[in-house]
């Protein structure tokens, strides 16, 4: 079975967090930095929250802080694009007979918005959202479990992610992983090259690899 992430991986979203995150920190005159950036990169949305009220001192309530967040980002959704080459591969891979599923730290109502923007509902047999399960990526649980949802040994999962730390997740759970180049995550490219069965700049290169490769 093939478990795609949302962000960064099928959709080229990752640039809408980051303009949300300076918005957001802009509005208190705070600056946008690598630590900030750190405490909230690829992680649920609750966590996150904790993470940006705790590190910005802020009297706002969690809540408070994802409806701000929720407002900034909604409408961005329903315009993403896709990644390229991800439509042709997933059209492929459904040819294939292929079972696919989404497991993705985004909030559900944005992936919602995105799949059935950008018309890739159909692809998927199910949606796991770490957001709902109170799980990160990181966590090898998250990965145990949606193989269990799909009646699948984890052993027997491909996942596709552009984190590093959810690909650490899913080896740990005894998946194959294939990491996925995005820009925002440039830094990471090295030690993803390093640690993935396989690693690619682009689902493109995927359509002429044979399928004992991956």
């Amino acid at each position: 079975m093939f478990l795609f992430d949302l962000d960064g991986t099928l959709i080229d979203s990752n640039g809408i967090w980051k303009d949300v995150d300076r918005e957001f920190l802009a509005r208190r005159g705070m600056p946008y930095t690598h630590a900030y950036y750190e405490g909230v990169a690829h992680t649920i949305f609750p966590l996150a929250a904790k993470f940006t009220k705790e590190f910005c001192h802020l009297s706002e309530s969690c809540e408070e802080i994802m409806a701000e967040w929720m407002d900034l980002a909604r409408d961005l959704y329903a315009h993403v694009p896709v990644k390229p080459g991800v439509r042709a591969y997933l059209k492929q891979c459904r040819a294939e007979g292929r079972r696919m599923a989404v497991v993705t730290s985004s909030v559900p109502e944005h992936c919602r918005t995105a799949l059935h923007h950008l018309n890739l509902e159909k692809y998927f047999e199910r949606i796991v959202f770490a957001h709902d399960l109170g799980l990160e990526k990181k966590d090898p649980e998250i990965w145990r479990l949606a193989a269990r949802e799909g009646g699948v040994r984890p052993e027997d999962c491909t996942i596709f992610d552009d984190s590093l730390a959810a690909c650490g997740g899913a080896r740990a759970a005894k998946m194959r992983v294939v990491g996925v180049y995005d820009r925002f995550f440039s830094q990471d490219e090295k030690e993803m090259r390093d640690f993935c069965d396989v690693y690619i700049q682009s689902f493109e290169e995927l359509l002429w690899m044979p399928e004992d490769q991956l």
